[in-house]
């Protein structure tokens, strides 16, 4: 009896220490409603709305015709035009679009004849769920009306697959990964920075010297900079000597985006760190932070596929703009400049976090 006494006390204090810390109470509730919400958002075999651009070099009627029934399937959702393959091509190449949908002048003529494709689908074939959905559309009937009198045949689609042509799954998921693996450690490490010094008491030593908030931010950041790149490098050789990934475009404009990437990493680890009250606390937030970055970046599933408010959310996040961005620079050689946009979204993140976390941080112990 004295042996049940005594367990019955333990799980007494232990449900006593649960009920006063109100983040892991809030985390019993909110994971799994987090992972369902995610899971169900963000899995989504059934891909729509993909954008895509149109190269309409006919201009007929059959051609207007085909583009309308395009629409019509709500598989894609076309966001541009352009003059021609070059253009889609570069569109390609910046991101801006996953399909570019090519229709030659002699549109009319092509569809009688059974040797030539009528329309081209030029795919962003790095990410193979893409490249999926354009071999759906080869079986969309290119137009409704009569080409000539007695023909019901109807010519092919072309696809024409980039960067991937193998359909060669690590080339898609190891420049995804990247951004994962440094996102998980460089926020897993500084998130517990603050609550560490507090613990062993350094916190107070820091008390009593003239260093700003600021200052003791950006020094906790430099460091794990350095880390970052050094796991970076890891990171590149290993995608390339065991899974042969390619690195096409500049090794440079990789190393300059996933700075700006792990020093915002670093800065949403700090501002973690200013909130927790224990290493354990934020752990716990981290893994919160990690969820979210996995299935809403577009790593797992194509991004345009998901539903609004899951990509709102997502644009939120700096994994997902890095996920572009190496992907766009390894195997799209495209360069930083073209690609501007998501390295711009990547710094305000890191100077909104860092500049919360400076002023969340209070040179007094609690």
């Amino acid at each position: 009896m004295k042996g049940l006494s005594r367990l019955f006390a333990i799980i007494r204090k232990e449900v006593r220490q649960l009920r006063r810390d109100r983040l892991t109470g809030g985390m019993i509730v909110g994971l799994p409603l987090l992972q369902i919400l995610l899971f169900g958002y963000a899995i989504n075999t059934d891909v729509r709305h993909l954008s895509t651009a149109v190269a309409d070099r006919s201009g007929s009627h059959l051609s207007r015709e085909f583009i309308a029934r395009l629409r019509q399937t709500q598989v894609v959702d076309i966001v541009g035009t352009a003059n021609g393959s070059d253009g889609l091509e570069a569109m390609l190449r910046a991101g801006e679009i996953s399909i570019g949908v090519l229709i030659p002048t002699d549109f009319d003529r092509r569809l009688l004849d059974a040797n030539r494709s009528a329309v081209q689908l030029l795919v962003d074939g790095s990410d193979p769920t893409i490249l999926g959905v354009a071999n759906q559309l080869r079986e969309m009937p290119l137009s409704i009306s009569p080409v000539s009198p007695g023909t019901d045949r109807q010519a092919e689609i072309e696809v024409r697959p980039y960067y991937n042509p193998e359909r060669r799954t690590p080339v898609n998921i190891v420049p995804g990964l990247m951004g994962i693996i440094l996102m998980m450690t460089m926020t897993l490490f500084t998130s517990v920075a603050i609550v560490r010094e507090r613990e062993r008491g350094n916190l107070e030593l820091l008390i009593n010297t003239p260093v700003t908030s600021i200052e003791l931010m950006i020094g906790k950041i430099v460091p794990y900079i350095v880390i970052g790149l050094i796991q970076l490098a890891i990171i590149l050789l290993a995608g390339k000597l065991l899974f042969d990934v390619p690195i096409r475009g500049s090794v440079l404009h990789l190393y300059l985006a996933a700075s700006v990437f792990i020093a915002a990493n670093l800065a949403l680890g700090l501002l973690i760190s200013t909130a927790a009250k224990t290493q354990f606390q934020a752990m716990q937030m981290t893994v919160f932070m990690l969820m979210p970055s996995i299935l809403l970046s577009g790593f797992m599933f194509p991004f345009d596929g998901m539903p609004a408010l899951a990509q709102y959310i997502g644009e939120i996040l700096p994994t997902t703009h890095f996920i572009r961005l190496t992907r766009g620079i390894m195997l799209r050689e495209a360069s930083i400049i073209e690609l501007i946009g998501e390295v711009y979204a990547l710094a305000i993140f890191a100077v909104a976090a860092m500049t919360l976390a400076a002023l969340r941080f209070s040179k007094r112990l609690d």
